[in-house]
């Protein structure tokens, strides 16, 4: 059942065919609307054109990686906002640093249960809703 035209809609970022439709067919399935993207490149671009309510980023992908498109994304006014759960295989403590100093909202690691992932997007979209103090 797609979901609605209201739906928060989600960038899903992945070098991996894959990983994007399998992530997207469930969370579409969980109420929320993706646009798959398969590069660092292209996120920055569908995110300026689309404001995204949430962009789910892979780490590492070939040409532009994750971890600099989430630091230009988060350095451009437009797309600042945007909240960013970096998603990678990297488990270790290190790369959960380094995602929040490029400027991460969240830190997830793969491989997670898609279940799992819809529940942490919607504590991330809970927790940018919310008012800043």
């Amino acid at each position: 059942m797609p979901a609605s035209p209201t739906a928060p809609l989600l960038l899903v970022v992945d070098d991996n065919q894959d990983a994007r439709e399998m992530y997207c067919t469930y969370l579409e399935y969980s109420g929320f609307r993706c646009v798959q993207c398969e590069s660092g490149e292209q996120a920055i671009a569908e995110a300026r054109a689309k404001a995204p309510a949430l962009i789910l980023m892979d780490a590492t992908m070939p040409g532009l990686d994750g971890w600099e498109a989430t630091r230009r994304l988060k350095a451009d006014p437009k797309t600042a906002a945007i909240p960013i759960a970096m998603l990678t295989a990297h488990a270790f403590e290190e790369y959960r640093v380094r995602a929040i100093a490029v400027g991460a909202d969240a830190f997830l690691s793969k491989p997670i249960l898609p279940d799992q992932l819809a529940v942490e997007i919607r504590r991330i979209l809970k927790m940018a809703a919310k008012p800043q103090s």
